[in-house]
């Protein structure tokens, strides 16, 4: 008898870690950091059927990679033995970590080990992730994220044009100098560099601002016709997120740090944003993401995603209230088939599983962590 998913779940055999460091096509500065590559750590969840499933996620900096990978090793050591269900594995290790806590890092290790196993399942199945989800394939909307950071407007408004080549309708701007007036220099250097009425402007603040500067910026903001002003406060915040939201016209968006599917429950109950944007190595995983989507989905709140575009593009096919996806080109370092653009939307891979396998060619010219 197979020990596959005929058992009501997988039994893993191995796991494998690799930290990369790829170079940024386009150096991302925000008001928190200069950013000029990108740490990714790829895993290799290995079941007794013989499948491997893959996943990768951006750990911010090479020491995350390294502590994600440490907690993967003992997590994976604590499922061998039986057959689990990603769900189950979700509950044991939620468990296991109570203690250190389970958030950070730990939430991150948890969340890839929830991506392979999905990966797998899909594999196994023969169908796309999507599929496995229960949704059909579709275009999705999405808006460049792979530029744009704090810069002089001349330098703002040659990106913009570089950036638009992708042939994605939208775009995002990091916002955060000294003063309004640089952020309007900013934000104007892109629009008439654009100057098109179909492109839409998402901002972002990366949680630079105090709440009174929120306010102030975000009045003048609105005026210039943004489609959303994202983090500008501190992310947990909710309850002064939510006076920001309501003060301002324009839609507040967060969501990139939501520890797990409970955040986007309390965030919305504070009525802290008008969107939603989970990142799918924070929120749980698969997993997590789709408990997260169900909560939005019954509050009526539109949710797009943050990052690892590759798998998150499956997991909109699949969300009621899906909005748009945050387009990257990080991994097109990594993997043999990259996302592809077409009429100026994403589409997702249509291979069984995530659609994410490596191409070791490319990874031997990285340097690793």
């Amino acid at each position: 008898m197979s020990s596959g998913l005929s058992m009501g779940g997988q039994r893993i055999r191995s796991l494998a870690t690799r930290g990369v460091m790829v170079p940024l096509k386009f150096t991302l500065g925000t008001s928190a950091a200069i950013v000029r590559a990108v740490p990714l750590l790829l895993v290799d969840l290995l079941n007794e059927d013989g499948v491997t499933g893959r996943a990768y996620a951006f750990c911010y900096r090479p020491s995350g990679a390294v502590a994600i990978s440490a907690h993967l090793s003992e997590a994976v050591d604590l499922l061998k033995g039986g057959a689990i269900t990603p769900f189950d594995a979700t509950l044991t290790l939620s468990r296991q970590f109570a203690l250190l806590g389970v958030t950070g890092s730990v939430r991150m290790a948890l969340s890839l080990i929830d991506m392979a196993m999905w990966d797998a399942m899909a594999q196994m199945q023969g169908v796309p992730l999507s599929s496995l989800l229960g949704s059909r394939p579709k275009p999705l909307m999405a808006y460049d994220s792979r530029g744009l950071g704090l810069m002089y407007p001349d330098r703002l408004a040659e990106e913009a044009q570089t950036l638009l080549e992708s042939g994605l309708r939208a775009i995002k701007l990091r916002l955060g100098y000294p003063s309004l007036a640089q952020d309007l220099a900013a934000l104007n250097a892109v629009r008439r560099s654009v100057f098109r009425d179909d492109v839409e402007i998402m901002v972002d603040y990366n949680q630079a601002l105090t709440s009174k500067e929120a306010i102030l910026r975000g009045r003048a903001l609105e005026k210039e016709g943004i489609y959303w002003l994202e983090e500008p406060i501190a992310h947990e915040d909710y309850e002064a997120s939510a006076a920001i939201a309501r003060e301002l016209a324009v839609p507040l968006q967060i969501g990139e740090n939501f520890n797990g599917p409970e955040s986007v429950l309390r965030a919305i109950k504070a009525q802290a944003s008008d969107y939603v944007m989970p990142d799918v190595a924070r929120i749980g995983g698969v997993t997590g993401w789709m408990h997260a989507a169900g909560i939005a989905a019954a509050h009526g709140i539109e949710m797009s995603s943050h990052l690892m575009p590759e798998i998150s593009a499956h997991l909109l096919c699949a969300t009621p209230t899906a909005h748009w996806l945050e387009y990257v080109d990080w991994a097109d370092a990594i993997l043999e088939e990259p996302l592809k653009i077409r009429d100026g939307m994403v589409l997702r891979s249509d291979r069984a599983g995530s659609g994410i396998s490596w191409d070791e060619a490319k990874l031997k010219r990285l340097q690793t962590i």
